[in-house]
């Protein structure tokens, strides 16, 4: 066969995150604001201790906790709003910013402490909500062992996991984490790849199997040869994507600064209209701190947040969350056609003997040695030996290269070794020609070629099944989600493309495209309108990364995870289809959220500008509307109970 590639995932230990800046000033504001009531309601707090020149009001021993929070707590979060505006960021928390410097100047210190606690509790709830997302890579890394057993003169030795090298042999006990990628060099047994690769089963283990990191070890122990150090291998690639997702600012957070760019100048010109017309700078403070923009800092996150985790709860990695926003636009979708439109597991549908052994023969040769395999098609043969209730033989000598097949050793029945070859016609062809003219002609569908000492014996044939709702799901991307183009695109032959396409109701089709013509196809679609790519082979990963959204169907390479913008752990249309109401159930939420609040905010602002709302009761009132708008983002996360509507 050709390229037999797998999963898998990461290593490393994240240290317990730490509180950060903004938790902590929030904390201080509201022990500032909780010592500004016990004292408020006690004798002293009404004393005075100095008088501002500029004030009207002297301070009082109950305006000092607040005095301190806003020249430390909020000098720092001012110093860092004006060092944005220097940068040339201008975003809607400047509001706060001035807020926090009137409040000061007038001597109006609850107010400013109540703004001080806005911003910074947003901020920190933001960062918070956000670095949940890091619980996962810590979940990660956690499963990792920090020690390995290594093979050294006169037994094992335990050696951190950082001392490892490539071509060391390590022992795995029984129930251990394998804590590298390698290759058993002894010993039989079976390896839970579950959490790796989303797979049910074990997966046996032989001379010359292929083991991954991160994978758990069942009852017997293995002894490996280190192919790559914890650092190169898949699960620590895996990690480094995560982590890299973390990092990435979601669009529709940018849309939050837009929004703030046009309503920061209107609060403004609205409190200096006010200060104007009635001569009274408090107006100025108070319409200000009404229109503290919370349902920008705070709902929009929360909302973005709630999306990821539901759709975490319906099997779906959101990578980058800027796709949540981008998905409804999309008016094209291109598909890939094995492993999306179909089921990605072809069935063994015919044995043609061309040699010495029967049929069932050769299959029970080729499935003793498949069954140490997780190309596609493997399974396939291990399930129609397991079907013909055909017997395993033991294997030796085991190797698996990409492009260049599966060979082992198997003991026949007989007692006698055997040589045994599993490739493709391609192959075969290229190292001996004579024996491919031999084999019979290209039919539909999948096929490999099975050699016993050097003699091709059989051809096994496979077919890919369409999935039972493809035709339906296809049909309903115009009506439900305003697709206007479907394309199928596949490197297979123009034949099956067509018959797949025929079955689903895709008009447009492209058949025999390289990776490279899959990346042109999709830069040129995505130039006259939004693309969504939906696709599962490392060959899609090009252009998973090209397209308007990528979305990589189930985790059988790292590579195309790493260039999709969202994953569906299961390979299921119906996981695709929830994929695009979430997206459109956070760009309603969301713009509910921050335009109501807004709303709400100028109706505030408008009422504290003819002098109806002091700044503490502004503060007050903003509060309530932070509250209501958080409330709905909140939303988002609960989802309803079904969102597939196909």
């Amino acid at each position: 066969m050709s390229d037999r590639s797998t999963p898998s995932m990461p290593s490393g230990r994240g240290p317990r995150r730490r509180l950060g800046r903004e938790e902590w000033i929030a904390i201080a504001a509201l022990a500032a604001i909780a010592a500004w009531g016990g004292l408020t309601l006690t004798g002293p707090g009404a004393l005075p201790v100095a008088n501002v020149p500029w004030t009207d009001r002297p301070v009082t021993v109950a305006d000092v906790p607040l005095l301190v929070l806003l020249v430390v707590g909020g000098g720092m979060l001012v110093w860092e709003l004006v060092a944005k505006v220097v940068s040339g960021s201008f975003g809607s928390d400047l509001l706060a910013g001035i807020s926090i410097v009137t409040s000061l100047l007038l001597g109006e210190y609850l107010a400013g402490a109540l703004v001080v606690l806005m911003l910074s509790g947003g901020e920190a709830l933001e960062a918070r909500a956000v670095s949940r997302a890091g619980d996962v890579l810590d979940a990660l890394a956690r499963r990792m062992p920090a020690l390995a057993n290594r093979r050294v003169a006169g037994g094992l030795a335990e050696v951190p996991l950082a001392e490892i090298a490539v071509g060391d042999e390590l022992v795995v006990l029984p129930h251990d984490i394998c804590p590298v990628d390698g290759t058993v060099v002894a010993g039989h047994g079976t390896m839970d790849e579950s959490y790796l690769t989303g797979e049910p089963y074990r997966m046996q283990k032989a001379p010359g199997s292929a083991v991954l990191s991160g994978s758990i070890n069942g009852e017997a122990a293995l002894e490996i040869r280190t192919e790559r150090v914890a650092g190169d291998s898949r699960y620590a690639k895996i990690m480094d994507v995560l982590r890299h997702s973390q990092q990435q600012r979601p669009r529709l957070r940018r849309l939050a600064d837009s929004l703030g760019g046009l309503y920061t100048p209107l609060a403004v010109a609205i409190a200096a209209g006010a200060w104007w017309f009635s001569g009274d700078p408090v107006r100025f403070l108070a319409v200000l701190v009404v229109a503290t923009p919370c349902p920008l800092l705070i709902a929009i996150p929360v909302a973005i947040i709630g999306a990821v985790s539901l759709a975490a709860r319906r099997g779906i990695v959101i990578r980058d969350p800027a796709i949540l926003e981008r998905l409804d636009r999309c008016r094209t979708a291109i598909f890939d056609k094995t492993g999306t439109l179909t089921y990605g597991a072809p069935h063994l549908t015919e044995v043609v003997p061309l040699g010495s052994l029967s049929a069932a023969d050769a299959l029970t040769l080729a499935a003793s040695l498949e069954i140490y395999s997780k190309h596609p098609l493997a399974a396939a043969v291990v399930a129609a030996a397991d079907e013909r209730g055909l017997p395993r033989l033991p294997v030796e000598a085991l190797a698996e290269k990409p492009g260049q097949g599966l060979t082992g050793t198997v003991q026949a029945a007989t007692g006698e070794a055997r040589q045994v070859v599993i490739t493709s016609r391609q192959k075969l062809a290229a190292v001996a020609a004579p024996a491919a003219a031999r084999l019979p002609p290209v039919a539909g569908g999948l096929e490999c070629v099975v050699l016993v000492d050097g003699e091709a014996v059989a051809l096994l044939r496979f077919r890919d099944a369409p999935r039972s709702d493809g035709a339906t799901f296809v049909g309903h991307l115009g009506p439900a989600h305003g697709l206007t183009r479907v394309m199928l695109v596949s490197g297979d032959r123009e034949s099956e493309v067509r018959w797949l396409a025929d079955i689903v109701g895709i008009r447009e089709v492209h058949a025999g495209i390289q990776p490279e013509g899959k990346l042109a196809l999709v830069e040129a679609a995505t130039r006259e309108a939004p693309t969504v790519y939906v696709g599962d082979g490392i060959n899609d990963a090009p252009a998973l990364a090209a397209a308007t959204v990528g979305v990589a169907m189930g985790t059988a390479s790292d590579v195309t995870s790493e260039a999709a913008g969202a994953v569906v752990m299961d390979s299921s249309l119906v996981r695709v289809d929830e994929l695009f109401h979430i997206a459109r159930r956070l760009r309603r939420i969301a713009l509910q959220s921050a335009v109501g609040g807004m709303l709400a905010s100028v109706l505030g602002m408008a009422a504290a500008a003819a002098g109806w709302l002091p700044p503490t009761a502004g503060a007050l009132l903003q509060e309530a509307i932070d509250v209501v708008a958080v409330v709905n983002a909140l939303r988002m996360a609960w989802g309803p109970g079904r969102l597939s509507d196909y």
